[in-house]
């Protein structure tokens, strides 16, 4: 594991050089205001009121104040004045746009080919530029317009190539060409939303967006994973790495809001936690009015509170005294935040860069929609890239991977060089005839029922798989899996092997429907691990929903997402003699190593590792440095 710190990325290279200054150690803890609350910052009484109620619950070092959504502009002398309200109180501003028509009506966007509202555009661009050095572009620069004017205007393209050009272009003449002829100072931030496999359908360009502006802003709100977008835990960690991967250096933070904390107000922490153990230098809180409005009810309270979590509900109940001996009681979700950020900034500054399995993701491609997160879930560090990784032992290929037409030259040149790779069962389907370069293997349309994994464990509920084929003694079956396996009459590979050169090609079969990974035996999880993270020199056992980041820097850090406590282990080189919590400085020592044997000798080398057994709370987190 590389030993080298990660300052100088965190420091970057001139824009987010003041990430550090202020009320915490390890980042910045900002809030995003509306139009709506700023426009009613021209009374004093008002503003003076609402900020002691935020202010005396969480420590804020800058405010973003918004010029304009849903068609409120508001005035440059009430900003003024709001500016200065905040600069009194040592407080940093910044500006910012949401660009929506009416957020009611399906947040309805701008059409960017309308002229009456390119001008619209425009002029509130300038004018956010007039007040401030910086502002950030709200997650709606995009356009779902489908006006006569923008049929045709899109003539025979598709809306994914027309969208793209669009906005790439009104970024360039409507955003920063003129907010720099306004104000040359001005940083251009845009805030790019959580769901970045289906950018490019509504035109943000994530090939040129990061360089065209002046930096990134990451949304980090998964929610609930049941709502509508289907957004997992992990994605709150991943996200941040990705967009970081895409212009290393530019991108300044995560954001997060009250959304989720309705399964407990442990899920709002959760969100927090995983922006910053990402490394991001900033967390924006969404928004003034959520800091004000989303009270604290005993129903954020959850079930397995009282068990030590991470996260604990009546620590933050506790009333908080201020410097001049003054108590007040917690009220709001900003007491919830500032619990979690203060708890987490006592040891994030310890911990290193971010590494993890590096997984291919070519620009504006589809295919196994935000599966890294769902593997994240089941303790596989992920770390996104949109070039495809070299010096790699191991390489991860999702469906995402077939837009890349020289994918088959790429994955050789691993393999020839001695490096493994890992594709999903979707890659194969899409791309059969060139992966038949490699070995003549087949995802067919057929699927199965599966819930005996063999020597690997069994579940408790049927599960539904791709039928993948290969042929016999050319490929070899890892884990596979039937109904039963055991004693019964077919099986099914899960994860299946085809040698090539120096290399190995992996077939990873993923369910049709993603969540069941969280359904496989900890056994079968296991191997997957094992093939799989093989660039780093830790990796955990145990069931799934957990999930482990990786620092370069000699640390480490473990989280659960299960409503009860787990067990697992952490292995790591024969070397490493202790783990020590960098939280509390408690010690862990190896036990006794399970006697089983390594089941996957027939292809590696029995592995020399130590192990340290684990007991993690409910929706927790252990942080830990490895001792030699």
């Amino acid at each position: 594991m590389k030993r080298i710190l990660f300052w100088g990325l965190l420091l970057f290279t001139g824009f987010y050089t003041n990430a550090w200054a202020g009320n915490y150690k390890s980042f910045k803890v900002s809030v995003y205001t509306r139009a709506y609350e700023v426009e009613k910052m021209k009374d004093l009484h008002w503003l003076d009121s609402t900020w002691n109620i935020i202010s005396r619950q969480i420590k804020v070092d800058k405010i973003y104040l918004e010029t304009h959504r849903d068609l409120l502009i508001v005035p440059g002398e009430t900003l003024e004045q709001a500016k200065k309200f905040f600069h009194d109180r040592g407080i940093e501003t910044g500006g910012g746009i949401t660009y929506t028509i009416d957020e009611s009506n399906s947040f309805e966007t701008f059409c960017y080919s309308n002229p009456e509202h390119r001008k619209l555009v425009q002029e509130i661009a300038e004018h956010t530029a007039k007040h401030f050095d910086d502002f950030i572009l709200d997650d709606f620069f995009f356009t779902s317009c489908k006006s006569d004017i923008e049929i045709k205007a899109k003539g025979n393209q598709s809306w994914t190539d027309y969208r793209l050009k669009l906005m790439t272009e009104a970024g360039k003449e409507l955003i920063m060409k003129p907010t720099k002829k306004v104000n040359p100072k001005v940083k251009v931030i845009i805030k790019y939303p959580n769901w970045y496999d289906h950018f490019q359908g509504l035109g943000f360009d994530l090939k040129n967006g990061p360089y065209l502006f002046d930096g990134v802003w990451t949304g980090t709100e998964t929610r609930s994973p049941g709502n509508d977008q289907h957004l997992q835990n992990y994605l709150s960690y991943n996200i941040i790495r990705y967009f970081e991967n895409l212009r290393p250096g530019h991108n300044g933070g995560g954001w997060v809001d009250s959304g989720g904390s309705e399964l407990g107000m442990d899920r709002y922490a959760e969100q927090l936690w995983l922006t910053m153990f990402a490394k991001a230098p900033e967390t924006i809180l969404f928004a003034y009015n959520q800091l004000l409005d989303v009270t604290i009810r005993p129903q954020h309270r959850t079930s397995w509170q009282g068990q030590g979590t991470s996260f604990s509900f009546d620590e933050m109940m506790k009333p908080i005294v201020l410097e001049n001996g003054e108590t007040v009681k917690p009220t709001t979700i900003a007491r919830a935040a500032a619990i979690s950020l203060e708890q987490i900034d006592k040891f994030v500054y310890k911990l290193g860069n971010p590494v993890g399995i590096k997984s291919y993701k070519p620009p504006h491609s589809l295919g196994d929609d935000f599966l890294q997160n769902y593997l994240g879930m089941i303790g596989l560090p992920m770390d996104m890239y949109s070039d495809f990784p070299t010096g790699q032992k191991v390489v991860l290929l999702t469906e995402q991977a077939k837009y890349d037409d020289q994918i088959i030259t790429k994955i050789k040149t691993q393999l020839q060089r001695g490096g493994d790779i890992v594709i999903t069962s979707s890659l194969l389907k899409a791309i059969p005839e060139k992966i038949a370069d490699i070995a003549e293997l087949r995802c067919t349309d057929l699927k199965a029922l599966v819930s005996d994994f063999g020597r690997y464990g069994t579940i408790d509920r049927d599960i539904l798989i791709p039928q993948v084929r290969f042929q016999t003694n050319d490929a070899w079956e890892l884990i596979g899996a039937g109904r039963p396996l055991s004693g019964g009459v077919s099986g099914y590979p899960i994860l299946l092997r085809a040698p090539y050169s120096k290399g190995n090609l992996f077939v990873l079969t993923i369910p049709d429907d993603m969540g069941n990974l969280y359904d496989y035996p900890e056994e079968t999880l296991n191997v997957i691990r094992r093939i799989m993270i093989q660039d780093l020199d830790i990796r955990i056992e145990g069931p799934s929903k957990v999930a482990l980041f990786v620092y370069d820097n000699g640390t480490f850090i473990v989280e659960s997402f299960n409503d009860a406590p787990v067990n697992i282990k952490i292995l790591t080189d024969e070397q490493v003699t202790k783990l020590t919590d960098i939280t509390d400085g408690t010690m862990l020592s190896p036990s006794e190593k399970d006697a089983s044997g390594d089941r996957l000798r027939r292809y590696r080398q029995v592995e020399s590792k130590n192990e340290f057994t684990l007991t993690i709370m409910p929706h927790s987190y252990r942080a830990f440095s490895i001792g030699k």
